[in-house]
């Protein structure tokens, strides 16, 4: 039996049924993912500058926050100072702090999900530190055109 198109719902809607009009879709706002990188970003960059009191915890600053899709995890990259050690023991003491720092986040930014911090050295800090030097390299090397 073939379904008719009713003048108050289309022959699409009626084979669909009511149970399957709905779809989820991530990207309503294709800037809010960014938007709320950033904010975790400042929020965290607060937290980790002026209220955590873990000794541990030296010069760290949050570069960037990158975000899942869904919201679940997010990927937090820290500008380290000092020693590879002191590095190790930041990355560690912030691991150990991360569920009140997610606590902290989510009573500050009212999110429907919090998402899950993973923190992680930011590698591009020391070599920027380098890339003069590398270029000078690189130029010297070359023969003059």
């Amino acid at each position: 039996m073939a379904l008719a198109a009713t003048p108050s719902k289309p022959a699409a809607l009626q084979e669909l049924g009511p149970a399957k009009l709905f779809v989820v879709s991530w990207d309503l706002d294709p800037h809010r993912n960014e938007r709320v990188s950033e904010l975790i970003r400042e929020e965290l960059e607060e937290m980790i500058g002026f209220e955590l009191s873990d000794p541990r915890v030296g010069g760290a600053a949050v570069t960037e926050v990158h975000i899942s899709p869904d919201y679940r995890h997010a990927h937090v990259r820290l500008s380290l100072q000092g020693s590879p050690e002191e590095q190790a023991g930041t990355v560690s003491a912030l691991e150990h702090a991360k569920q009140f720092l997610r606590h902290q986040l989510t009573a500050r930014l009212r999110l429907h999900h919090t998402p899950e911090l993973h923190f992680e050295a930011d590698v591009a800090a020391p070599l920027g530190a380098k890339a003069p030097q590398i270029l000078k390299r690189i130029r010297r090397g070359r023969p003059k055109d």
